[in-house]
């Protein structure tokens, strides 16, 4: 999903949020994230409006990114496959964009991501690039031991090809436009995951225990988590 967010957009310099890293991150990974923001050739920020969830639930997906796809694709919210081999995780967000990602830095509040991959479109030759995401959320205290959630979502995309840089010169505001609806995406999936969650947890339990490939010890601690027998 991290890699969709930028890949799935033309390219745009104009307008780009900056890029604020947080503590704990080691100097040279941070150099290097900052020079790819820098000069990213796509840059994306969105926010999702405020959603009611357990924090442990929320957090325990944002760490097990593999299973989260499948809850995801249990409910039929998103198309996103996460999967691990040897090197890491991979993902396919099921429109073209393929590549691997890594969480840089996890810290209350804060994930950052880096991904390198590929866009392929059905007819244009493909489009690889490298990209740095930012997820960031807060959280309120609410009724039933619950917090409001709040979510956003930064994203930078360095394309690797010359040619694509130069048009996406003329391209600018489209393809942020165009950035911007697939990051506001990715948050909106955040809120129906756990509202879906909160309504009935032995439902959503149910179908992504019915998935084939589902982490048999990540399904085992999320049936913990939602304190079911």
């Amino acid at each position: 999903m991290l890699l969709a967010v930028a890949l799935a957009a033309a390219p745009a310099r104009a307008g780009a949020p900056g890029l604020a890293l947080p503590d704990g991150i080691p100097a040279a990974e941070r150099a290097r994230l900052l020079e790819l923001a820098r000069s990213a050739s796509v840059a994306a920020n969105a926010q999702a409006e405020p959603f009611v969830a357990r924090r442990e639930v929320f957090e325990f997906l944002l760490d097990h990114p593999e299973f989260a796809t499948h809850v995801t694709r249990a409910l039929r919210l998103a198309r996103y496959r996460i999967w691990r081999d040897a090197e890491g995780l991979w993902l396919d967000d099921g429109w073209g964009a393929v590549g691997r990602f890594r969480v840089v830095h996890a810290a209350d509040g804060t994930r950052v991501m880096y991904a390198r991959g590929r866009y392929q479109p059905r007819i244009l030759p493909s489009i690889q690039g490298q990209a740095v995401v930012v997820l960031e959320y807060a959280t309120r205290p609410a009724a039933d031991g619950r917090a409001l959630i709040t979510t956003s979502v930064t994203g930078f995309l360095k394309l690797d090809s010359r040619l694509l840089e130069v048009l996406g010169k003329l391209a600018g505001p489209i393809a942020r436009a165009k950035a911007e609806k697939e990051a506001a995406s990715l948050v909106r999936v955040f809120a129906r995951v756990s509202r879906a969650i909160e309504e009935d947890p032995a439902a959503v339990y149910v179908k992504v225990q019915a998935r084939e490939g589902v982490p048999p010890q990540d399904l085992e601690a999320f049936r913990r988590l939602l304190e079911l027998r």
